[in-house]
């Protein structure tokens, strides 16, 4: 079969690829045995003397691991792996020879490759956004072509590759998927041992539901996944009950949506196992066809516990001031931004805190910046009492915070806000015998339809802030003079 896609997928998005790409640090990298283990797998299971996994940078192809040895990069634009990535399905060529889109590239005319078979390689990027890095493919110097088993086997080696990328991430992983590389090149002649290792190994697993009887197939990583013993494999109902009770419905929903349309299917959930423990999966899967008939659904299944929990610890980092311990300025922006959207959707009451300590810098000369850093941290705490657990309280700055305000009793009395603000940021610290009080200047915005933007309504509290500052200023200066009177 030859595919003739006429232009890159909808979804592609070269910026946002680059950027998960290059994040990865997997460039340019020493070789991996368990990469290595991985295309040597291919090679054997689709019978081509040539596998390869191939990064896609910028203006040149990188090959991280390949059966053969040579050259390890070639300019993009002579690449197959570049117009593989632009498509979101396998691009299969039986005669490149016969193909005008590649039958003048140096790798047909110089170096006789006459077969291709590959398929792009996914990591999420920072939003969420799977992203297409390179390939998995497959060549050969003699026309061919790949049946259903090849096709599946191409995309579970694939997905296996994804999750040898995810695992390599962190220390742990990297060792155990290391000692599996190993294990693998030891044991190629033994192919389908060699593959139940490394779905242990990466803890995925891979399955297959009849359409016919809805019967299920699991190999043996599924089984422990789901905390059974390998055995009979349960009915589709029964399997669906290891779901939480809100994820079941999305489950089922989500495998009639793909025999309905035959697209492909990729969702993480949490399950419950056997005896009881509480993990992270991912599933994915797509239709396996005969004559344009759905026959099945194939997937593979993936334990993603700890991966979900380093990222949802990250996540938490990156969203977390490290000296208050409460939001920073990334968080806040983007919940900002949020209670904005929902307010111009629904009308909803909207206000806007913004916070200037005064005597902050008089504080830190004084007793020191470790007082000033308990200043910080007792103003965080400040703004994060039970009363105002309803707000959103961030730090945005130096000695800067705000407040993300959506309770309307509180909005429809802004004086009254603005006082016990005020009066929560009354903060005495001592060191060496000297007290003294650190306060805050209080900025209120009211969200209207004239903030067009974050900016916008930022700039508007942060008017009505230094107003409140300068006033403040002009009254101390007046009791000054008072008091010298």
């Amino acid at each position: 079969m030859n595919d003739h896609p006429s232009s890159s997928h909808p979804s592609y998005d070269e910026t946002g690829r680059l950027a998960a790409l290059h994040a990865l640090a997997l460039l340019d990298s020493e070789p991996e045995k368990e990469f290595d283990a991985l295309v040597a797998l291919a090679a054997e299971l689709l019978g081509c003397p040539i596998a390869l996994l191939a990064l896609i940078d910028q203006k040149r192809l990188w090959i991280k691991a390949s059966t053969v040895p040579g050259a390890r990069e070639l300019d993009r634009d002579v690449a197959f792996c570049d117009r593989t990535i632009r498509q979101d399905r396998p691009l299969i060529v039986d005669d490149l020879t016969q193909d005008t889109r590649f039958d003048s590239f140096p790798l047909v005319t110089d170096a006789g490759m006459r077969f291709y078979a590959g398929t792009a390689i996914h990591v999420a990027d920072g939003a969420g956004v799977r992203q297409p890095i390179g390939t998995l493919c497959v060549l050969d110097t003699s026309p061919r072509s790949l049946n259903a088993a090849g096709h599946a086997a191409l995309q579970h080696l694939a997905s296996l590759a994804e999750a040898l990328i995810a695992a390599r991430r962190t220390a742990i992983e990297a060792i155990r998927i290391a000692t599996t590389g190993e294990e693998l090149v030891r044991r190629l002649a033994r192919k389908e041992r060699i593959f139940r290792q490394a779905e242990r190994i990466a803890m995925i697993g891979s399955w297959r539901m009849s359409v016919a009887d809805s019967a299920l197939e699991w190999s043996e990583n599924v089984f422990r996944i789901h905390g059974l013993p390998v055995g009979a494999v349960p009915p589709l109902d029964n399997a669906l009950d290891f779901y939480p009770p809100h994820a079941r419905m999305m489950v089922a929903d989500t495998i009639r949506r793909t025999l309905e349309t035959g697209e492909p299917f990729e969702f993480d959930t949490d399950l419950i196992t056997a005896d009881g423990h509480r993990r992270r999966v991912r599933a994915a899967a797509e239709v396996e066809a005969c004559d344009g008939i759905v026959q099945a659904l194939v997937g593979v299944f993936q334990d993603i516990t700890g991966q979900h929990e380093l990222e949802t610890r990250l996540r938490h980092s990156a969203d977390t001031d490290a000296l208050t311990g409460i939001p920073n300025r990334a968080a806040f922006d983007r919940e900002l931004d949020h209670a904005m959207r929902r307010a111009r959707v629904d009308g909803s009451p909207l206000m806007l805190a913004l916070i200037d300590l005064d005597g902050f810098k008089d504080i830190n000369d004084a007793l020191g910046h470790g007082v000033g850093d308990d200043v910080l941290r007792l103003t965080g705490a400040a703004l994060t009492e039970p009363w105002l657990r309803d707000c959103f309280t961030a730090r945005i700055g130096g000695d800067e915070f705000a407040v993300v305000i959506t309770d309307p009793a509180m909005i429809a009395d802004p004086d009254r806000l603005r006082d016990r603000l005020e009066a929560a940021l009354h903060i005495p610290v001592e060191s060496g015998g000297i007290t003294m009080t650190s306060a805050g200047s209080v900025g209120l915005a009211l969200f209207d339809a004239d903030c067009h933007s974050l900016r916008d309504f930022a700039r508007r509290a942060d008017v009505v802030l230094y107003a409140a500052k300068r006033a403040r200023v002009g009254q101390a200066q007046r009791a000054n003079v008072r008091k010298a009177a």
